[in-house]
């Protein structure tokens, strides 16, 4: 039997990779089967619902058209319950029959600055390195990913493949620079160079819009299977995976069930993160200004679609092309999507961890824009409207659930506290990188004021 390892045990991971490993089941393939675990404590978990189903659960599927569907997920054979000091995860990282660690820790979880590199004035990762330093498996994705490392090049486990589904730019490379940059930071040579002969790292996409799962899903489910499951989750029907083939101790045969097994996934990436991941930002944005809970209802509103549109028309297509992706018929499926009323995807999650989405789902449209001398009226409202709505969530005007693992009083003062606000976003170097300070860029986003400003209650 071969093993994934999965570390994040969430509701995406349980709505996508597995339901993925169940088509495969129940194709008659079981030759793989995932343990999975959270690598920190979670307001979330359903471990405990998990392990009293025998790590079984119900997957919810609704169609734009509001059309459900229920279906029993049994592809996690086992469920490691988090511990301090991961003794249990580490095991299972090292065991030789895991073949593949894969992980979704947010975006926020990889602590990187706008160049792509550690942030290592993170408070969090500078935990993270003493544990390392310190031979613990610590609380991040680099310290545990470090613990099993090490614990399977002693045991002699042989080469693993390390899979991120995160919606970061070229996962797989963005991950591989910067675990070596963290194990360089830890002193950990030998382990370096063994990395370096025995992992791969493939680049991915992922796609599903997967909301937090509320009583009124239990009710559905109970009510369509005769099941009472506490760790029921709720997906839309879409779903996509795109996964460079470079899988150094094998894989499963993930093609027979739709997933796309290309040599880069590059053009994949770029049209989804641009195009879906930023416009679901904008959505959130303007929802919460307009006091909006869903994302559908904000979608919904004529000025917000219009936002939208133009965006992704005007500012991306010409940055994408050419490209394998039918990119009209894309942007028009992302909209009808999320204008769904079924899947009542929260404005409050896809706020979650905003400042981190930024340098990655919209600055790389802003800067190659600007290095080509394009204009950026298109653009230019999707910052603004995060400056907006930061403006007045710390002044308390805006009632809007938002948790941010980047965002300090450090920053808000900076920003919010600034005589001019716009001049001290646009000098944050943590959002912009290199644009950091532009007057362009400033003035882009002054010159975007009026349109937000008629978004405004």
């Amino acid at each position: 039997m071969n093993r994934i390892l999965h570390l994040g045990l969430g509701a995406f991971h349980r709505a996508h990779q597995v339901a993925y490993l169940q088509d495969l089941h129940d194709m008659g393939d079981d030759s793989w089967t995932i343990v999975a675990g959270n690598i920190r404590s979670d307001p979330f978990d359903v471990t405990d619902a998990l392990l009293a189903q025998g790590c079984a659960y119900t997957l919810e599927t609704v169609t734009p058209r509001g059309e459900r569907a229920y279906r029993r997920i049994g592809a996690i054979s086992r469920v490691v319950p988090f511990a301090p000091g991961q003794a249990d995860l580490v095991a299972a990282g090292a065991d030789p029959t895991t073949r593949i660690v894969s992980f979704t820790v947010t975006e926020a979880g990889y602590f990187l600055g706008p160049d792509g590199r550690l942030d290592q004035d993170a408070p969090d990762l500078q935990a993270s390195l003493a544990d390392t330093r310190a031979g613990r498996a610590g609380l991040t994705i680099y310290s545990v990913l470090a613990a099993l490392l090490q614990a399977r090049r002693s045991n002699g486990a042989g080469p693993v493949t390390l899979l991120c589904c995160d919606n970061l730019r070229h996962n797989g490379v963005t991950v591989r620079r910067a675990l070596e940059q963290y194990l360089a930071l830890c002193g950990e040579e030998a382990l370096l160079r063994w990395c370096g002969e025995h992992t791969s790292l493939p680049n991915s996409m992922v796609d599903r819009i997967t909301p937090r799962a509320t009583p009124d899903l239990q009710a559905r489910v109970l009510a369509a299977t005769g099941r009472i499951d506490p760790a029921a989750v709720t997906s839309e029907s879409w779903i996509e995976w795109v996964i460079e083939d470079d899988f150094i101790a094998g894989r499963p045969a993930w093609e027979q069930v739709g997933v796309r097994m290309v040599a880069s996934v590059a053009p994949f990436e770029e049209a989804k993160i641009r195009i879906l991941n930023a416009s679901h930002s904008c959505v959130a944005w303007a929802g919460a200004l307009l006091g909006l809970e869903f994302i559908h209802e904000g979608m919904r509103d004529a000025r917000i679609e219009a936002l939208v549109h133009d965006y992704v028309t005007n500012a991306v297509f010409d940055c994408l092309r050419p490209s394998p992706v039918d990119l009209e018929a894309y942007r028009d499926a992302v909209i009808a999507r999320f204008s769904g009323d079924a899947v009542r995807d929260t404005t409050a999650r896809v706020l979650a961890d905003s400042l981190a989405k930024l340098p990655g789902f919209i600055v790389p449209t802003i800067r190659e824009r600007v290095k080509r001398g394009l204009p950026l009226d298109a653009v230019a409202p999707l910052p603004a409207l995060y400056l907006a709505f930061l403006l007045r969530w710390r002044a308390g005007s805006v009632e809007a659930q938002y948790r941010d693992a980047a965002l300090d009083q450090d920053f808000l003062e900076r920003v919010c506290g600034a005589a001019d606000p716009v001049v001290g976003f646009c000098a944050e170097a943590i959002v912009w990188g290199d644009l950091a300070g532009s007057r362009l860029l400033a003035n882009a986003l002054r010159d975007a004021a009026p349109r937000i400003a008629a978004l405004l209650p």
